[in-house]
């Protein structure tokens, strides 16, 4: 006997197998399905419980947790099943667009379920424990009953009531991430057209991304307040960088996909009037269509 709650996992790619272990570790029971059924071999000799359909996934646990490629194969999971969604708490810890998971909501609503949003933001290998943490939203008072449960699977950051909020705060940490990763590889690449190889580098671009991080509080001020003063770091002085880089890029003979993006988000700050302002005025012109 144990008095720990119970839940469902849906889905066991790498990051559902450490949701389900994370749990077992915990002493919650734990039930699993997945389309490719052998994948649920290990986490099964772990102690969980193999659900032979769909419907008897969702009838053991009124906590479902789904971890799949995006929400449509949430459609193509529990559609099937819908007649067993009634009562139960769907954790859908997909990534997708925020309008997709507005209308998962309702979607689920219309059944009889009901949707928590969530994004978990470390690699499979690190679910669990303490670096991880996963953002939350829906429903403030289902989030807080099943809080300590969620709490497994690292720090719970719950951002508020509006279902597409975890998934917006999902989409932009994973924009600094990719976008970070590409700028390294692009970087690496500058320096091994000299010959130097990219471990040499490293220690260099760690420090860099670690500096960065110092210019985000006044960034973020500056973006709030939507005054932008240029006294240190231009757009016209940032802009010249980011030719150069570009040049650089072209005389070693690489991909100008990631640079030219760059420029022309200068390019169009300048455009706009921005030469004297503050590279955070960049803002200004990346968010144009914002409603």
């Amino acid at each position: 006997m144990t008095d720990k709650t119970s839940v469902t996992v849906i889905g066991l790619g790498p990051m559902g197998q450490a949701m389900v272990h994370a749990f077992l570790e915990q002493g919650h029971p734990t039930t699993v399905w997945n389309r490719t059924a052998a994948r649920a071999d290990g986490v099964v000799a772990a102690g969980a419980v193999r659900a032979e359909t769909v419907k008897d996934a969702l009838a053991a646990n009124e906590l479902v947790m789904l971890s799949l490629t995006d929400y449509q194969a949430m459609y193509d999971i529990l559609g099937p099943a819908e007649a067993a969604l009634t009562g139960r708490i769907v954790v859908n810890l997909s990534s997708d667009t925020p309008g997709r998971t507005r209308e998962a909501a309702a979607w689920l609503a219309e059944r009889g379920a009901e949707l928590l949003v969530g994004g978990i933001m470390v690699p499979a290998p690190l679910v669990g424990k303490e670096p991880s943490y996963v953002f939350y939203s829906g429903s403030r008072a289902t989030f807080d009953a099943h809080e300590p449960t969620l709490r497994v699977l690292g720090r719970t950051e719950y951002q508020g009531e509006d279902f597409a909020l975890a998934q917006l705060y999902y989409q932009a940490q994973l924009t600094v991430f990719l976008t970070s990763l590409s700028a390294f590889l692009h970087a690496a690449a500058l320096i091994k057209s000299a010959g130097v190889s990219a471990e040499a580098f490293v220690p260099f671009a760690a420090d860099n991304f670690t500096s960065i991080g110092m210019y985000l509080a006044d960034a973020a001020r500056n973006i709030d307040e939507g005054n932008h003063p240029g006294d240190l770091a231009s757009v016209a002085m940032m802009g010249a960088t980011a030719d150069h880089i570009v040049g650089a890029s072209t005389d070693a003979g690489l991909d100008l996909t990631l640079p030219n993006a760059v420029k022309a988000h200068y390019d169009r700050a300048i455009a706009a009037g921005h030469s004297t302002d503050s590279w955070t005025s960049l803002y200004e012109v990346i968010k144009v269509h914002q409603r």
